[in-house]
């Protein structure tokens, strides 16, 4: 071979996609269902599987067929890949796990050729689960111009259909969007099941609270009643992260047990962020970032009164908020017009109050997120769920398909109604608006009880000033 050829085939082979084949271990998991907790219905839905895939011929004696796949969606860190391997390990099967994203290459059939792969692998245990998660990267809508994206889609769909009656095989994904994926992939005979894995209610907390507590040396302190009732729309994911944050914090203490105070922070960082030692902020800037959190607190405290108010901070976080507002919503499955509305004016509160104190003039950037939030549910009322006497009971998914889901004035017309509501109901309290502000100032930041006690008591005087001018 020349110096010529041999130059050339160096950049041939630089150039060469490389084959990057699977890393799969006949890995059974030690995981079972009694190590799920609060994910009853869906251990439920899988028990049944256990037996199919310990003795499949028994059910190809009776022509029955084994649920081909099973699909498994809810909210990130809710519990999905556990699950999965909770089903192996129940099974005693092998457990075989990729990511949708795995597939999808840039050359084409590269994709298309892992799993085929994948299955050759499985098949050759003769009984096992195929776990893919994120299969919304691998499976979604086809829209044409993507042929590698087909082609790859195409094999699993082949591959998913060519199982035998008595092939031991159960393929379990993952999706947080299964409105995404492709028909073709969600019919019976490809994914025969679809199992929702919702967020876990209180007593679902709890027990998960208790699982991941196990090892920890947890003070008596520690109420987790109360912190159940806490962390309302937590994922299983989130309350493990609290716990390990608080036994890290409690390890750099180095004094022997996780105390409620070890806890309560870590439920903060999880939320907002850690608070920020040094903030080098203007006296100007912190009154605005007083009256701004204090307008949450206010329209907590008087817009949505099932909610209890945890905790108010001027202090800024290393999320980049300069101040927040945490305050514990109800466990509901459902949320009225009213109730929709009232948290959009919990959410403008903070600018409302911002102008209230100091002038339209004075706004600040500070409302960002707020607006964000607010815009987001005020849209979808009007343009997803029937909310809004002009748009109707249209639903915005279903018009994006023909081009025409504009709803932007029914939206626009909402929030600055709210916004009014809302301001004048903090200029109704404008004394405890500003006594709860200027004890942040002074004080930075106040525990929930204590800043509705303080809230309450301006009410009382207030009411007491109404009465003495009707007297007069």
């Amino acid at each position: 071979m020349t110096a010529f050829d041999k130059w050339f085939q160096s950049i041939k082979n630089r150039f060469r996609p490389k084959k990057r084949g699977f890393e799969l271990v006949e890995d059974i998991p030690n995981q079972h269902f009694s190590d799920v907790a609060a994910l009853d219905e869906a251990v439920d839905s899988l028990r049944s599987l256990v037996d199919v895939l310990r003795h499949p011929d028994k059910y190809a004696q009776y022509g029955a067929r084994a649920p081909r796949g099973v699909l498994l969606y809810g909210p990130p860190g809710t519990g999905k890949t556990l699950l999965a391997r909770a089903l192996a390990g129940e099974a005693g099967v092998p457990f075989y796990s990729v990511s949708g994203s795995d597939f999808v290459q840039m050359y084409v059939g590269v994709g298309a050729s892992r799993v085929r792969e994948l299955f050759k692998k499985a098949r050759k245990s003769g009984r096992a689960v195929v776990f893919i998660d994120e299969i919304d990267a691998l499976g979604g809508r086809r829209e044409g111009g993507n042929d590698e994206r087909e082609q790859t889609l195409n094999a699993l769909l082949t591959e998913m259909s060519g199982f035998r009656k008595d092939e031991g095989i159960i393929v379990l994904a993952a999706t947080n969007r299964p409105d995404k994926l492709d028909a073709a992939l969600t019919r019976p005979g490809r994914f025969d099941r679809q199992i929702e894995v919702g967020m876990p209610d209180r007593a679902g907390r709890l027990r998960i609270l208790s699982v991941h507590s196990q090892g920890k040396p947890m003070a008596r302190d520690v109420d987790f009643e109360r912190l159940a009732a806490d962390t309302v729309s937590f994922s299983g994911a989130k309350l493990e992260s609290m716990l390990n944050e608080a036994a890290l914090r409690a390890a750099r203490r180095n004094e022997g047990v996780i105390t409620a105070e070890d806890v309560g922070f870590a439920f903060r960082s999880v939320v907002v962020g850690d608070e920020k030692l040094s903030t080098g902020r203007n006296r100007r800037e912190r009154e605005l970032t007083a009256f701004h959190e204090a307008g949450h607190a206010l329209a907590t405290v008087l817009l949505e009164p099932e909610s209890r108010l945890s905790r108010v901070s001027i202090i800024p976080s290393t999320r980049g908020a300069a101040g927040y507002s945490m305050a514990v919503p109800p466990d509901r499955m459902l949320m009225t017009l009213a109730q929709l509305e009232a948290h959009i004016g919990i959410a403008l509160a903070g600018r409302a109050a911002e102008e209230l104190a100091f002038g339209s003039s004075s706004i600040t950037t500070g409302a960002g997120n707020d607006l964000m939030h607010a815009t987001e549910l005020a849209a979808r009322m009007c343009l997803e769920w029937g909310m809004d006497s002009d748009t109707g009971l249209v639903s915005r998914q279903v018009l994006a398909q023909f081009g025409a889901a504009n709803g932007e004035v029914a939206v626009k017309e909402r929030l600055g109604r709210v916004y009014g509501m809302t301001k004048a109901v903090l200029e109704e309290h404008r004394r405890a608006l500003t006594e709860l502000a200027e004890t942040l100032l002074d004080r930075e930041w106040l525990d929930g009880g204590e800043a509705e006690t303080l809230m309450r008591r301006a009410f009382a005087r207030e009411e007491i000033k109404k009465t003495a001018k009707v007297a007069i």
